[in-house]
């Protein structure tokens, strides 16, 4: 049941929040533009029942107000294309000229505000701030995942001045939020979690979540080093939490309690240095040789790792298996990659959610043969720690 869909938008000015921090080079060209197109669909939606669309973001990080290089004026061609309309620029997201054009705006019309970040109050989730945007628009429509878990103005605040049946999720945000719940509280069973990534730290809360609802967790990436000198190994010169030794003890205990099978990369590729020219070898994970780190997951850990993967009904997936940046070191996630995409064909449920997990599955090209990508880093991130969202929790 998507109340989006089921709306009909005809004549009505519609204030939506999406998701435009794409990355741009120094000559402000788009080098990704992956969060624009997924907006396209809800934002056609609404211009072919005949409604208008004013378009809120934020874009980078800018510390003292209004600057070129965070100016969303850069984004405005390229959405043209995309869109296949005009589409208008107001020089403020609040103030004299957002407020005429946004009355302005003709069905089928669509303008795009300047960036929310030039105003502190956006991030401090200033309530009058919010209330100024609110005015521009008669429906309010959050599409920006990638932003749910920011108690912002315009991602949380804001939902207050809406009338519930004014206020709903865009297309992105229902299929963000469905592919998540449908994996944390309707999974079948194997659920295998595939966490990755350099540091433990960033993955407690993850993994302890996951522990009372995955059969299987598979752990990679940096990270790994920090469990098997929990377990005593030796570890070279590879990544280490040593103030996250214990935690990861208490980890592995509380997996063995609730009967979850915690799998580490029995072997590595290791390197002499951290560097594309280094010299490489294997080893047994737990055995690494002083001056030695290990920067992929080896050949018998893919072996393992893709059988459990290929036999799971549902799988999670954040975090490469090693620095795949570097082509000597992307074997791992890219046998990974093969093996979620294998599962996904037999029939599992898969998500890909977590900043470096989809940049390998778009640079090793398997996007499209995995269930569904996660467009939101940290809000995936946190809402399978099992959080609450604000942006979320604003519309219920």
């Amino acid at each position: 049941m998507s109340k989006f869909s089921d709306s009909n938008f005809s004549g009505k000015k519609v204030l939506i929040r999406v998701d435009f921090n794409v990355p741009l080079d120094e000559t402000f060209q788009i080098t990704d533009d992956n969060r624009m197109r997924a907006t396209i669909p809800t934002l056609k939606k609404i211009l072919d029942d005949g409604g208008s669309v004013i378009l809120m973001s934020h874009f980078g990080r800018p510390k003292d107000g209004p600057a070129e290089k965070y100016s969303l004026k850069h984004l405005v061609d390229h959405l043209s294309e995309l869109l296949g309309t005009k589409v208008d620029f107001a020089n403020d997201c609040i103030g004299e000229e957002a407020q005429h054009k946004a009355a302005g705006l003709q069905p089928g019309g669509v303008l795009l505000l300047e960036n929310l970040r030039f105003h502190k109050e956006e991030e401090k989730g200033d309530k009058a701030f919010a209330e100024k945007l609110s005015k521009l628009g008669d429906i309010y429509v959050n599409d920006a995942f990638g932003t749910a878990h920011r108690a912002h103005a315009s991602t949380a605040v804001i939902a207050q001045f809406f009338q519930p049946e004014n206020k709903m999720f865009g297309l992105v945000m229902e299929s963000e939020v469905e592919s998540a719940e449908k994996v944390m509280h309707s999974s079948e069973k194997p659920f295998t979690a595939i966490i990755g990534g350099a540091k433990v730290s960033d993955k407690i809360m993850i993994i302890e979540n996951l522990l009372d609802r995955a059969t299987d967790i598979i752990i990679g990436g940096g990270m790994a080093y920090t469990f098997f000198k929990a377990m005593g190994g030796s570890i070279g010169s590879s990544l280490l939490e040593e103030d996250k030794v214990d935690t990861a003890k208490e980890l592995l205990e509380k997996a063995k309690a609730k009967g979850v099978i915690i799998h580490l990369p029995s072997d590595s590729i290791i390197a002499d240095q951290f560097a594309e020219d280094a010299s490489i070898s294997s080893s047994l994970s737990n055995n690494i040789p002083d001056g030695w780190m290990g920067l992929d997951i080896g050949a018998l850990a893919c072996e393992v790792f893709s059988k459990v993967i290929i036999q799971s009904k549902t799988i999670l997936w954040n975090g490469p298996m090693g620095v795949f940046e570097m082509a000597k070191f992307q074997h791992g996630t890219k046998a990974i990659a093969q093996a979620v995409a294998d599962a996904t064909n037999n029939g599992a449920y898969t998500l890909v959610g977590g900043g470096d997990s989809v940049s390998a599955v778009n640079q090793f090209g398997f996007a499209d043969k995995v269930s569904y990508v996660s467009t939101g880093g940290g809000a995936m991130l946190e809402y399978f720690e099992g959080k609450e969202l604000p942006g979320i929790a604003a519309m219920k």
